[in-house]
């Protein structure tokens, strides 16, 4: 795997990366954990899994009969997330990977769920029909899809002033600021799932999307 900017960034933010951005982000990675409502004995993936707060959550939910795998771009976050999974207690079922997305490297209709939060948007637009086309892949018929990202506007809504700065540095600074607002709700559609729950909050005025999506028939 060739390292890229996005990877280094992350390795070199990892073990700060809780006090960097979890405070804002935990109360939306939460929610969409709620609307996904797992259940025991279901295997998960989780894309992106940072520092491994929802790889702990999910593991405790799906129970021993369960199974959840984690795949992340950045060795420093596998690191950071392979000891609280530890201290947690939940190890045994979990199973941690470091590569890049896409493709995933697993068979076709593996898991019960898929799940991601703040990562979706970190991809450039023309490569995330590929990472949701590639979760259909190797969701089983039944199996779902949770997102959380940050979001555009509704087209009733104005930008706030967050937002529009947040866009013209993405566009102008990726290196700094890595990732853009996504139409989450049209990506999911266009890319063949039908929306099963989803809703938008703020984080600091800029909206994020949460959405439990399935495959349609």
């Amino acid at each position: 795997m060739s390292e890229n900017p996005t990877q280094k960034f992350y390795e070199r933010i990892s073990h700060a990366y809780d006090l960097i951005a979890d405070a804002g982000e935990h109360v939306a990675r939460e929610r969409g954990l709620e609307l996904l409502q797992v259940q025991p004995g279901e295997s998960v993936l989780e894309i992106g899994y940072g520092t491994g707060h929802s790889l702990v959550t999910l593991a405790k939910t799906v129970g021993a009969e369960g199974k959840v795998t984690g795949v992340d771009i950045s060795e420093g976050m596998r690191k950071v997330a392979e000891n609280r999974v530890s201290a947690a207690g939940v190890a045994e079922r979990v199973e941690l990977l470091v590569g890049d997305v896409p493709p995933l490297s697993f068979p076709d209709a593996t898991f019960d769920v898929v799940t991601m939060s703040f990562t979706l948007e970190l991809f450039p637009l023309e490569v995330i029909p590929v990472v949701l086309a590639e979760c259909r892949r190797v969701l089983k018929p039944s199996g779902r899809l949770g997102v959380v990202s940050m979001a555009t506007v509704e087209s009733s809504q104005d930008e706030s002033l967050l937002e529009r700065t947040y866009i013209w540095m993405h566009i102008h600074f990726p290196h700094i600021v890595d990732c853009q607002p996504i139409p989450l709700e049209n990506l999911l559609t266009e890319a063949g799932f039908h929306l099963q729950r989803h809703e938008r909050m703020e984080l600091f005025t800029m909206p994020v999307a949460i959405a439990v999506s399935t495959c349609k028939e």
